[in-house]
């Protein structure tokens, strides 16, 4: 039997027991396992890695808990600018949108860039004209609406802060992204990684996510990526990139290459979050600096992981 693997993640942060009633705490978990099994039914059914990780990080952009599609976060004007990103190892093809309103499943945006365009990335007005030549479902600004997220936004539109998803004091964070990595049974890997940005944000910010080889990067050779965090750090480290560097030219192992990155090189500049790697062996990673990340996978023997704290 040939080797399959998946694993994704539903952001990173202070995410501490005391701070998730037990009903929320299955729903989290509820809706981590259905998307990792959306994915990995694909992979099962011969599937590629790309449609599997398109798959699982749609079925959490549905999800209203995740900063993602429908439960992004509000920018500073209450409007929701969504980015996401895809890239498959085979042939380093990749597709991200960024800055995007009323796109149902940026995902799906993304994927199209990639796959019937001569682009890479897409902003703002034209990839939305673009998502519209395309089929890409388009809501209109009441489908994004969540009473958790409007009152978020509430506590911080009159001041210039910005939050890095859900708080519950001034001194927790999350930082809500969503991602995938997959093995299929080609021996191709794929990643893809979305997300709402941050509550309050202005001035058109883009964090790592959409950014090939910051937030989001898949390599045969190496490996495949999907971070989430505080995009900035990311961004400054080129995160994704970084491992699979570390694996091609100094042959780390996808753990060493993994620890380094999230664990000393993030950590000294500052960079919380954490990600979820494989490797063509389907060797998994979920690391994290943070408190917690929500996080699950499927390993090649089947076995199956869904984990919310340290």
């Amino acid at each position: 039997m040939k080797k399959i693997a998946i694993a994704i993640h539903g952001g990173a942060g202070t995410i501490a027991p005391h701070l998730l009633t037990t009903e929320l705490e299955k729903a989290y978990l509820k809706g981590l396992e259905d998307a990792l099994k959306q994915g990995y039914e694909t992979l099962k059914n011969n599937g590629s890695a790309t449609n599997a990780v398109a798959i699982a990080v749609m079925c959490l952009e549905d999800n209203p808990l995740f900063n993602a599609g429908k439960g992004a976060v509000f920018n500073h004007i209450g409007g929701h600018e969504l980015d996401a990103a895809i890239m498959q190892g085979i042939d380093l093809k990749a597709g991200a949108a960024c800055g995007v309103t009323g796109i149902k499943n940026p995902v799906l945006l993304a994927k199209a860039i990639m796959e019937k365009s001569e682009h890479v990335m897409m902003a703002g007005n034209g990839a939305f004209e673009f998502a519209r030549q395309n089929g890409i479902v388009i809501e209109d600004e009441a489908y994004f609406y969540t009473e958790h997220r409007y009152k978020q936004w509430q506590d911080l539109k009159d001041s210039e802060n910005f939050q890095l998803d859900h708080s519950e004091v001034k001194s927790e964070k999350k930082f809500g992204t969503v991602g995938a990595v997959a093995l299929d049974e080609q021996g191709n890997m794929a990643a893809a990684t979305s997300t709402g940005g941050m509550t309050n944000k202005k001035f058109g910010r883009i964090g790592d996510s959409p950014v090939i080889g910051a937030g989001t990067y898949a390599n045969n050779a190496t490996c495949a990526i999907s971070c989430t965090g505080h995009g900035e750090l990311f961004l400054r480290s080129v995160v994704a990139y970084d491992i699979s560097c570390l694996m091609e030219y100094k042959n780390f192992t996808l753990k060493q290459a993994c620890d380094l990155v999230v664990y000393d090189k993030l950590v000294k500049i500052g960079g919380e979050g954490g990600l979820v790697a494989l490797d063509a062996k389907g060797d998994i990673e979920m690391p994290f600096n943070s408190e917690g990340m929500y996080r699950a996978k499927i390993n090649i023997n089947g076995d199956i992981e869904v984990k919310i704290y340290k």
